[in-house]
């Protein structure tokens, strides 16, 4: 089940502060039968934007390693292959510890994603948050008026669902905290998109809230629940390893 924080719209592009922009073309490997920009693609760029966008602000150094807590992803409208998109990054709230980046995504020939991510700056030896720069906080506060940022979970983890299936892991799922990677993640929820796709018609929302990480040799089960809304149906997403839920996600019509 979502919170009213889970539909609410993403904060719109500032008319002035620091936002970072890049652009690159559509991968081949990024898109699906439909020849659209899948979902894993899209958290596999933002990351990739993230990370030159802290090159350029000159904080790269000083905070190398970032933890997603949640990601969500509105496609508005998709983006196609062939197509070259244009990246805007910025700030839409932070704390000393932590942050919520904007990305928005813009094909050239059409094609519109926003995204929204909230990121934990990581001390790599302890595992645990540390204090941004200073320099950092001074330049991503110029777009944003929201300083005292705290978590607030937008999912409640689905305590019933009515389908599920195992979803393996590969060695080549895992980053260097020795975690399962944010794509990975995506790869499972194209599974559940591929069983209810009309919930996945644009305009539409995903979203994915991480709890506990998964390690490489657990037994993961993706279990979910469709929910019949006032206005259209719903996705209740469950990561589950024994009893024990890792991730929530939620597929919800904008």
């Amino acid at each position: 089940m979502a919170t009213e924080d889970a539909n609410r719209r993403l904060a719109a592009l500032p008319e002035s502060g620091y936002v970072y922009r890049t652009a690159w073309r559509v991968a081949t490997g990024d898109i699906g039968s439909d020849l659209n920009l899948r979902l894993d693609g899209v958290a596999r760029y933002i990351q990739e934007v993230g990370a030159e966008n802290l090159v350029d602000a000159g904080e790269a150094e000083d905070h190398p390693h970032w933890l997603v807590q949640r990601t969500v992803i509105d496609v508005i409208e998709p983006i196609e292959f062939p197509n070259e998109v244009s990246f805007s990054r910025w700030c839409s709230a932070l704390s000393t510890r932590w942050c919520t980046m904007r990305v928005d995504l813009v094909g050239s020939d059409g094609g519109r994603i926003e995204t929204e991510g909230f990121w934990i700056a990581i001390n790599a030896k302890t595992l645990t948050p540390q204090r941004a720069t200073d320099s950092l906080i001074a330049r991503f506060s110029t777009t944003t008026d929201e300083y005292r940022l705290k978590w607030r979970p937008w999912l409640q983890n689905p305590t019933v669902t009515d389908e599920a299936v195992p979803f393996a892991l590969r060695r080549t799922d895992i980053d260097l905290f020795e975690h399962v990677t944010n794509t990975a993640y995506w790869h499972a929820i194209h599974e559940v998109m591929a069983l209810e796709p009309e919930v996945c018609t644009p305009p539409y929302r995903a979203v994915i809230e991480y709890r506990k990480p998964i390690k490489y040799g657990e037994d993961v089960t993706i279990g979910w629940l469709r929910r019949e809304g006032a206005d259209a149906p719903a996705v209740d997403i469950a990561f589950t390893v024994g009893d024990e839920i890792r991730a929530a996600a939620l597929l919800r019509k904008l």
